[in-house]
């Protein structure tokens, strides 16, 4: 019997041999046409050598087996509880784990063996849930990356809470189709906390302003980030902005001020706890009394009412048709428009509001100025083409 020598050699054989043995037996034990009792003979020896003293020799078992689902459970069972460059190959490979072991191999499993597991190809959404809950930021990375794998919004939601500080789960949260217009705006808002801590850090700006610069630019690519949103996830985008604390009264008017109509009028439904079609009818064509009453309810400052209802009454009138940067930038014309009216108003009322207005002012004419620079210099025709003068 070829089993009953090899056990008779492995045990005084050296190490190297014995690796190298332990290999050739389990592909044997595999793809060879071996009889009942040499199968039987050749598990045993695999069960034997679980107890060998050089690792490599069990991972050599470890990759041999790792793939097959012919591979003996009792074998690779106890090969995923050694240790973890052991334990890896299988974890990450084998399809005789159920759901449940892969779960329980997250919870009491190293980072090693987390990663392992979330690079399986046809990760099981409950697997994916028990990395982004327990994982380490390594196996979570590795989840993002596993394009094969079930990830439930939820799950990703728990990622970005966790671990959306670091660059490098930032970047591939942002790569996937996946992701909810509601995690891609907590990523941003994350990245901001990020750069008002690097700039005060290095003095480069008071704290405060750092904290006023990074919020309009969250602002700001907030209501682009709606303007690229389907309509049915602006509605959690929005929600998700109220119970993070973000969905302010100047983040309203410039998704307002910006053209983009159903971030302005989800915000104002939220707030206002109505339905959605009965704040656009409102929006579209109700009386300003009964705005001036939707935004009462809305519990918006009333010194920024002024601006709404120039706004609106703009809006009706098709001010926006024209202007550059679709529903994602400031409108300049909408807003010297609302700035001219409110500045006829108290000063001591709009005072603030006034100095928003300027702000937006600023940055709508920067960007209406880099839009145009942009068109130019794409109808201008190539240097390399002009003819060269005599």
């Amino acid at each position: 019997m070829i089993v009953s020598q090899f056990l008779q050699w492995v045990r005084s054989a050296p190490a190297g041999e014995r690796v190298e043995a332990s290999g050739a037996l389990a592909r044997a034990y595999l793809y060879s046409e071996l009889s009942p009792d040499d199968c039987m003979a050749a598990e045993g020896a695999m069960l034997m050598l679980l107890d060998d003293p050089c690792p490599l020799v069990r991972r050599a078992l470890a990759d041999a087996l790792a793939a097959s689902p012919g591979a003996p459970a009792a074998v690779v069972y106890a090969l995923a509880g050694d240790q973890p460059q052991i334990a890896a190959p299988v974890l990450a490979l084998s399809p005789l784990f159920v759901d449940a072991d892969l779960i329980d191999a997250v919870a009491t499993g190293c980072p090693t063996v987390q990663s392992a597991i979330a690079s399986r190809a046809g990760l099981p959404r409950s697997v994916a849930a028990a990395i982004a809950e327990v994982g380490v930021a390594d196996a979570c990375l590795v989840l993002l990356e596993n394009h094969a794998s079930d990830i439930a919004p939820l799950s990703i939601d728990r990622v970005v809470e966790r671990f959306g500080h670091l660059p490098a789960i930032r970047e591939s949260l942002l790569a996937r189709q996946d992701v909810p217009a509601a995690a891609r705006q907590a990523l941003i808002t994350k990245l901001s906390e990020a750069l008002v801590g690097f700039v005060a850090g290095r003095k480069w700006l008071e704290v405060d302003h750092a904290r006023r610069i990074t919020r309009e630019a969250c602002e700001k690519v907030t209501v682009a980030l709606a303007s690229e949103t389907p309509a049915d996830d602006v509605g959690p985008l929005v929600r998700h902005l109220r119970e993070s604390g973000q969905l302010t009264a100047g983040l309203i008017l410039r998704a307002l001020l910006s053209g983009n109509v159903m971030l302005f009028e989800e915000a104002l439904a939220e707030l206002a706890e109505m339905r959605i079609t009965r704040v656009a009818g409102l929006v579209e064509d109700g009386s300003f009394a009964a705005l001036r009453a939707l935004f009462e309810r809305a519990g918006l400052p009333p010194s920024t009412y002024p601006a709404f209802k120039e706004a609106i009454e703009a809006l009706r009138e098709g001010v926006f048709i024209g202007e550059l940067g679709g529903a994602a930038r400031l409108k300049r014309r909408m807003i010297e428009r609302v700035l001219t009216r409110c500045e006829s108003g108290e000063l001591d009322e709009t005072g603030p509001l006034i100095t928003l207005l300027h702000r937006f002012a600023t940055e709508a004419a920067r960007d209406e100025a880099r839009l145009f620079c942009d068109e130019l210099a794409a109808e201008a025709p190539d240097a390399d083409r002009q003819p060269v003068a005599a």
